[in-house]
């Protein structure tokens, strides 16, 4: 490779990112993911205002947070295994472990071992909202039992 290809190919996952970072940036602010935050805590919005984008504050946030959802999660999720059949909760156990598997593989692919920060932020986002919304599933069919 010539040293004007490698300069290129840098300049591109510079560009890639900056493109991340702009992106989640992006993604954190929206009315839409406002509305997705709807079932994060206070702390964790009270958290991530403080941060004022500080990777790593905003790094102890999400992990915070992720703790309190995985309580959520594993809560409603006793709550819906006390509330099928037998028959049903086998179903229910291998599910929760193939959700488990896909949502931890998922999210380190979110981490990009050259991605810097931004990757990082994107992977703990990935488990964080993953989390979430797997409690929040979880609560959903539990009142539909």
């Amino acid at each position: 490779m010539t040293a004007g290809r490698k300069l290129g190919a840098r300049a591109a996952t510079c560009r890639t990112k900056e493109g991340l970072l702009i992106v989640l940036a992006l993604v954190l602010s929206t009315p839409a993911r406002a509305a997705a935050d709807s079932d994060m805590t206070k702390e964790y919005l009270t958290c991530m205002d403080k941060s004022k984008g500080v990777t790593s504050e905003m790094i102890d946030c999400m992990s915070a947070e992720t703790a309190r959802q995985d309580a959520r999660l594993n809560e409603n999720y006793k709550t819906l295994m006390s509330k099928v059949s037998v028959k049903r909760k086998k179903t229910l156990l291998d599910a929760q472990r193939a959700w488990i598997k896909f949502r931890d593989l998922n999210c380190e692919f979110y981490y990009d071992p050259d991605g810097g920060t931004a990757a990082r932020l994107a992977s703990n986002d990935c488990f964080l909202q993953a989390t979430a919304d797997r409690a929040k599933e979880l609560k959903n069919l539990t009142n539909d039992q």
